[in-house]
């Protein structure tokens, strides 16, 4: 099968498209020939070696996929011809970008119906680390204030759905001309972070999810006992003490495969409440070209890549 392999770390001229085994499915795993991968900014970190998760290269990044059940072994959730979506073995690798992948059953769900595979690749790491941080750990419900960072981007635009989806009033960060975008997206508010200190403009909220590593800052507009939802900060124990010490609450979100939270968003997306947007998508063997528009910032939503 082809699939993306870098063999050093570097920029995205690194990764190249090689022949490699078709990998076989244990029990209780399932084949998956692979119609649609997404990107994240995880991957980008990983290929350069700034976020160095999956030791030295060898290896091939890239977790979210849609597709079509191949092979279905003993003990599989799924059987020959399903179509799935998901975010296997994550943050282990899962050699994403690529024809076949080889996942247990329990970290993939079922497809939505309503979504095509390009739009269901674009949603497993980004929904479930919204769903992870706004539903699991931070409980959001009818009436909360939740102010959202980079609103437009893969993790923000489907949070803002995901808050809206549960009752609640969302304030969110976004550069001036996506405003327009995240309003679409159901947002209460839209602030310019780039024109407005979004600390003076924003008070009394009981959750922010923060993909932006503005932990500090976003204390500051929580009431007490609100949650602050850090990505990019979970592991700051520091940051976790000065929250706990002003009287709110810490929550870090490292996201991690979830059957039943991708069961949970397929429901919402076949009721019309949640859309994956995908800016752009490029054929496999375009994946460099497709971290250059990654890294360069500007990307609404995800970018998916077609095997």
């Amino acid at each position: 099968m082809r699939a993306v392999i870098q063999n050093s770390f570097g920029g995205p001229e690194v990764l190249q498209v090689v022949e490699v085994e078709r990998p076989t499915p244990l029990s209780g795993e399932v084949l998956v020939r692979v119609r649609a991968s997404a990107l994240n900014p995880v991957d980008a970190a990983v290929r350069s070696g700034a976020y160095p998760l999956l030791g030295e290269p060898p290896f091939g990044v890239g977790w979210d996929i849609s597709g079509v059940v191949e092979e279905a072994a003993p003990g599989a959730r799924y059987k020959v011809g399903d179509e799935v979506f998901g975010m296997p073995f994550f943050p282990r690798a899962a050699t994403g970008y690529a024809e076949y992948v080889a996942t247990p059953s329990r970290q993939v769900a079922l497809k939505p119906a309503a979504l095509d595979h390009v739009h269901a690749a674009a949603l497993p790491l980004a929904g479930l680390t919204a769903w992870q941080g706004l539903v699991d750990a931070a409980k959001v419900g009818e009436g909360d204030r939740v102010l959202v960072h980079r609103a437009a981007g893969g993790v923000g635009h489907l949070a803002v759905q995901i808050a809206k989806a549960r009752g609640a009033y969302v304030i969110a960060l976004a550069s001036a001309g996506k405003h327009e975008f995240v309003r679409s997206l159901g947002a209460d508010e839209v602030i310019d972070y780039q024109a407005v200190d979004f600390t003076e403009a924003v008070r009394d909220v009981d959750v922010v999810l923060d993909s932006n590593a503005q932990g500090d800052r976003s204390l500051a507009v929580l009431r007490p006992g609100g949650v602050l939802v850090s990505i990019m900060e979970h592991w700051n124990a520091e940051l976790a003490g000065r929250v706990e010490a002003a009287g709110r609450r810490f929550a870090g979100v490292s996201v991690e495969p979830d059957y039943v939270a991708l069961e949970a968003m397929a429901e919402l997306v076949d009721a019309g409440r949640l859309r994956p947007h995908v800016e752009q998508t490029f054929p496999l063997e375009e994946a460099g070209k497709a971290h250059e528009v990654l890294e360069a910032g500007q990307v609404r939503g995800k970018l998916v890549l077609e095997p």
